[in-house]
């Protein structure tokens, strides 16, 4: 099974390695790095972005720009915790604990060529996981019918409510939000309109693009309108300066591993977005260090754990949203709903049914991080330039290309407006505390979970026991039970105690941004 896995990963390269495809994987780091590195402007907003570009691409080069964007951005928000204190993405907010005082110190580059390399180690792990775990998707995808894939899709969306900070309610609203608006439209059945409100532009439904746009581009622009210009001085970076000595490799490759460890685990694990795993990774680090004094300021393993959690995460990630159709946050779901606009259903017949897209993605991971190791070296200046350009130019310039790439998708002015009014509902969500990610999951999953629900019903004459009577469908459900529980145990105890979230508490605490 194995060998047959190496011959497909080296169909993989001969995919991945075509001039076209090497190209928009080129172009999705890039911008993803660049994306990373500026404040405000995360993965979600660059691939909400970019997803109208999609639409004129072949599926696999468009969903190896998207992924690219997605790894690339993880270096990029390194950069600026490490040399500004800015915790550009929120993953990365937990190096700022010892990446920026190691800046202090004049060993920044020291601190970049760490987390180089325990980034690039860490998503080789990860890629080798998911080669690892492919064959064995591919061996039970046949036990899938649709009360499984029902089950499986509804802990995916109870995952992405509950596992979110704040009040799981909120989490779980936030979700029934986006099923309605994932319903929304022409039933395939029936042919009656729903929720339309007699409105002709949505009897093909709410376009994924726009709510995407919506919720995390004009949202954050609204969020950030009044945000003070970060000041970033020149910095200069050698390659020399950016290699660790050998003191420096043997602090760092203890953690380095540990942090693999827990990005694999909860890459595996839907709705535990990544900078929950970051900090965790720091906290097991703390825990275990000889002298944890020295965490705060400048520990090599405050950085090492974090950011190589952070990158396996990030490839471990692809095996729930590829193989089984689970997205583990926002950003997988965005691809998730790419893969659907191209006409591809993911799941465990995805790697059987276009293995050419499956093999050349997980190819494209280790040639798109050899790429960002090479990047980043010569552009760290340039990036750090970037983070000198006020918003109040920034911001506009984002909002007009939204506005432009949303109605070039249908040329329907519609559709913008659309973008403005998830814009404002987004906010409006934000200020009150609101979760908007679980939003996107369930519009991108309702459509599945109900399609999959109502075929089981008709499967089994109406009888609801079809989801207890099938032993994998029973564990899943099984599975969401626990996982409703544990999480409302953990609030409610939160609230006896004082701290709202429990869960997240225990974490060591970040500097202000």
């Amino acid at each position: 099974m194995m060998g047959r896995s190496l011959v497909d990963l080296w169909h993989g390269f001969g995919v991945a390695l075509l001039p076209g495809n090497l190209m928009w994987s080129f172009f999705g780091v890039l911008i993803g790095n660049l994306i990373g590195v500026l404040p405000g402007l995360g993965p979600i907003s660059a691939i909400s972005m970019l997803l109208p570009l999609t639409y004129a691409l072949h599926p696999i080069p468009a969903i190896l720009m998207l992924a690219g964007i997605f790894y690339g951005a993880q270096y990029g928000g390194a950069i600026g915790a490490i040399l500004l204190n800015l915790p550009c993405h929120p993953p990365h907010a937990v190096t700022c604990l010892d990446g920026y005082p190691l800046t202090q110190q004049g060993r920044s580059g020291t601190a970049l060529g760490i987390t180089m390399l325990c980034s690039f180690f860490a998503a080789s792990v990860g890629i080798i996981v998911m080669i690892i775990a492919s064959p064995l998707l591919v061996a039970i995808s046949f036990r899938f019918g649709p009360p499984e894939i029902f089950s499986i899709m509804l802990l995916g969306l109870l995952a992405g409510a509950t596992m979110s900070r704040g009040s799981p309610l909120k989490g779980v609203a936030m979700v029934v939000v986006g099923l309605l608006l994932g319903v929304a439209g022409t039933d395939v059945l029936t042919g009656t309109q729903r929720f339309t409100f007699g409105i002709t532009d949505l009897d093909d439904g709410v376009e994924l693009v726009a709510l995407a746009l919506g919720l995390f581009g004009v949202a954050e622009f609204l969020r950030s309108v009044n945000r003070m210009d970060q000041i970033a001085k020149p910095v200069r970076m050698r390659m020399r300066d950016m290699r660790p000595s050998r003191a420096e490799l043997r602090q760092a490759f203890p953690a380095m591993l540990r942090g693999t460890g827990i990005g694999v685990l909860f890459g595996a694990i839907p709705g535990t977005g990544p900078t929950i795993t970051t900090f965790l990774a720091y906290a097991l680090e703390h825990k275990l260090a000889r002298h944890p004094e020295r965490f705060g300021h400048g520990a090599i393993e405050g950085v090492a754990a974090p950011e190589a959690a952070s990158h396996s995460k990030t490839q471990v990630d692809f095996i729930p949203t590829m193989s089984l159709g689970i997205p583990g946050d926002p950003v997988m779901a965005l691809i998730l709903g790419a893969l659907m606009i191209q006409g591809i259903q993911p799941g465990p017949q995805l790697i059987t049914e276009h293995a050419d897209l499956f093999w050349g993605l997980i190819a494209s991971f280790w040639i798109g991080n050899a790429l960002l190791m090479v990047l980043n070296v010569p552009l760290i200046g340039v990036w750090v330039k970037l983070l000198q350009v006020p918003y109040r130019f920034l911001y506009p310039s984002a909002v007009f290309f939204i506005a432009v790439g949303v109605y070039s998708t249908q040329n329907n002015l519609f559709e913008v407006w659309e973008v403005l009014a998830f814009g404002l509902a987004g906010a409006v969500f934000v200020a009150l505390d609101f979760p908007v990610a679980p939003i996107l999951l369930g519009f991108v999953l309702g459509p599945l979970v109900e399609d999959n629900f109502r075929r089981a019903l008709l499967l089994s004459g109406g009888n609801m026991a079809v989801f207890l009577q099938h032993p994998i469908s029973a564990g899943f459900i099984g599975a969401s039970a626990l996982l409703v529980a544990a999480r409302l145990f953990f609030w409610v105890r939160g609230l006896r105690r004082g701290t709202p979230d429990a869960m997240t508490a225990l974490l060591p605490e970040v500097p202000p941004g």
